[in-house]
């Protein structure tokens, strides 16, 4: 499974009544595909894996893999408890999906050992390529990156840290492994675009953009950009964009994600609002956001 390109989490719409919008979240993941994804990360952190039911996850990924058809892989999240991380594998695989993107138990402290077991009893049953998300509590060293890296079916590595002395220990301890060159290093830090140049020196190409989910002409310029050295477009960009953007988003807790839905409706497709815990935006940063987004996509015009 090889990615390319901008890598699109896809928000959950929800309806009125709070249920799942299938209709709409098709045509949110077919506007991200004709928009050049790279790959389709369904009911992850973006599409609040948090708040979904396995049931949920599972359909979304039944509408994502429909909808691809093919065109791009298709990967949706995974975690918490063990068994309920093997019933929600257990439901991605029978979706179809291409792989699973494993996130950490949530509020336990575990040994690296006890992430070494964890990761093996899931991806030894889960049936797919598994790409293991470090964050939180999950933080790891490089000696048990490279034997989470070792598990068989474990394709990837996913940072949501941001610890890139730590991070680059791991990927020099991961591509010294026998076919280590082809493991796949992923920077999942909020708003990635901000540090993928950072991540691109410790050898970390590959990065999850929540912009390209409501600003996909955003979000393909920059990482032209970066990818041709424009660092003019890609110093703009962060400058008028992307940084005032991150102190948006930062004033309160959840807007990584409460943010990215009301994007997705400034631009034309109402997708609801976010589950509890969660709030959605204020009406006066809804309307900051609007002008952030009119500037960016302006800069990328010029």
């Amino acid at each position: 499974m090889k990615f390319q390109g901008v890598l699109f989490f896809p928000v959950t719409p929800f309806r009125p009544d709070g249920t799942l919008d299938g209709e709409r979240l098709a045509r949110h993941i077919e506007a991200g595909v004709a928009a050049g994804a790279g790959g389709v990360f369904v009911a992850c952190g973006t599409g609040e894996f948090h708040a979904l039911t396995p049931a949920e996850i599972e359909e979304a990924t039944r509408i994502a893999v429909a909808t691809t058809a093919g065109r791009v892989p298709v990967l949706a999240a995974a975690g918490g408890p063990v068994p309920v991380a093997l019933d929600q594998a257990a439901r991605i695989r029978a979706a179809g999906a291409d792989g699973i993107l494993l996130l950490p138990p949530y509020l336990v402290t575990a040994p690296q050992q006890g992430l070494v077991r964890y990761a093996r009893e899931v991806t030894s049953a889960a049936g797919l390529p598994v790409i293991f998300y470090q964050r939180g509590t999950a933080r790891l060293t490089e000696a048990t990156a490279a034997e989470i890296a070792s598990l068989p079916g474990v394709v990837g590595l996913k940072d949501g840290i941001g610890d890139l002395e730590r991070m680059h220990r791991i990927v020099r301890t991961v591509r010294a492994l026998p076919g280590g060159e082809d493991f796949a290093f992923f920077n999942g830090l909020p708003t990635a675009e901000m540090t993928a140049a950072a991540y691109q020196g410790v050898g970390v190409d590959l990065y999850s953009s929540a912009v390209f989910a409501f600003a996909p002409e955003i979000a393909t310029a920059f990482h032209r950009a970066l990818g041709e050295g424009d660092e003019a477009l890609v110093t703009r960009l962060l400058d008028e964009f992307y940084g005032p953007l991150v102190e948006l988003r930062d004033e309160v807790p959840g807007y990584s994600v409460s943010l990215i839905k009301a994007g997705v409706t400034l631009r034309g497709l109402d997708v609801g609002g976010v589950r509890a815990p969660l709030l959605d935006p204020t009406p006066e940063h809804v309307a900051r956001l609007a002008k952030l987004i009119d500037h960016g996509l302006e800069a990328v015009r010029a």
